[in-house]
């Protein structure tokens, strides 16, 4: 079994081929991924253990994105450390 849809810009951002998305709380593999839209394949026995199997087509779902991706953005948003080297201690110290 298999979903697709459109994923929303702020989530799209953190999609990647292969990497996971969070259907109604269920982290899966995104199986392919064009622009927008991206689709998971799903085997049967998680699709009978969860909330997935009262889904239909066209049923709005929570979508979360990986939490890994967030983790890097975070990481990339902080400055990097502060040097308290100078020029003036670089001549102090004959470079």
């Amino acid at each position: 079994m298999s979903f697709h849809g459109s994923v929303p810009p702020e989530i799209e951002k953190y999609t990647v081929f292969k990497g996971s998305i969070c259907i109604e709380g269920i982290s899966l593999t995104v199986a392919t991924l064009e622009g927008s839209r991206c689709t998971v394949a799903i085997i049967p026995h998680t699709v009978e253990m969860t909330n997935l199997h009262s889904l239909k087509a066209g049923d709005p779902v929570n979508l979360e994105a990986d939490l890994i991706a967030k983790y890097v953005e975070k990481m990339m948003r902080h400055d990097p450390p502060q040097s308290s080297l100078t020029i003036e201690e670089l001549v102090r110290q004959g470079f």
